[in-house]
């Protein structure tokens, strides 16, 4: 595989999984350990990733969220974001992460509607606190800089007191046999921590993270109540999770 080829596919995984591990990469490219460092050496010195220990993150994860068409799958989001706004209830408490899919749905919750919201994630919490109608409290801890996220014992202390309505995750890697699953061992503790203090959980994922699976598991799939993708409900690719007993947006 040439140079140009593999940097596209890299490319490709940071703007669908936020995250990757050089360890990963090198596995799906069939490649060392040190071509991919070089890849990814290249791709931030073009301003196009974001280098952490041990691989590469989205640059959408340092920054506030502005402009959808910055964002991989742009279109797909706004759709999910459009679909998940129909959970949502006058008063209700809600617990919510980050990542881009999560902040296009901050923007797209209707404009004086009262809720109140906990996140785990600084950006998350400036896109919601632009809506006047909601209430939001931050769940500190210590930052995660590959995710820029709060994790920790702290959080994981702090979401025992809350009982929410519902928890609105993304995904790193949803499938019926495996069911949620990320790459952190960290953020994995955070996100389990959350659903428990939650009466429901709905995923919001784009379709191309549907039947992948990540090293470490957040939840078996029977646990997760609603799942929010771009496509319609007649999709072959949901017709698994719909016989499975998900509710499917």
């Amino acid at each position: 595989m040439i140079k140009e080829e593999r940097l596209k596919i890299i490319l490709r995984e940071i703007n669908l999984y936020n995250k990757v591990l050089s360890s990963d990469l090198s596995e799906l490219l069939n490649v060392s350990e040190d071509t991919v460092r070089r890849d990814l050496k290249e791709l931030v010195e073009a301003d196009l990733v974001t280098k952490v220990h041990g691989g590469a993150i989205n640059k959408s994860l340092t920054k506030t969220l502005k402009k959808e068409e910055e964002v991989y799958g742009a279109e797909s989001k706004v759709i999910i974001a459009q679909k998940a706004t129909q959970l949502l209830k006058r008063d209700q408490v809600i617990l919510i992460e980050g990542g881009t899919t999560i902040q296009s749905f901050a923007k797209h919750i209707p404009v004086n509607f009262p809720l109140h919201f906990f996140t785990i994630s600084p950006q998350t919490a400036i896109s919601l606190s632009e809506n006047e109608g909601v209430v939001v409290n931050t769940v500190g801890g210590q930052l995660h800089k590959d995710s820029y996220l709060h994790t920790g014992s702290e959080v994981v202390m702090q979401l025992k007191d809350i009982r929410a309505n519902l928890c609105l995750l993304g995904a790193n890697g949803f499938s019926v046999e495996n069911g949620l699953s990320d790459i952190d061992w960290e953020i994995v503790q955070v996100k389990k921590a959350m659903m428990q203090a939650s009466k429901k959980t709905a995923i919001l994922c784009i379709s191309e993270k549907l039947n992948s699976n990540r090293k470490f598991i957040i939840s078996e799939a029977a646990n997760i109540d609603y799942l929010i993708t771009e496509l319609d409900t007649d999709s072959p690719l949901l017709k698994p999770y719909m016989d499975f007993g998900i509710n499917v947006l």
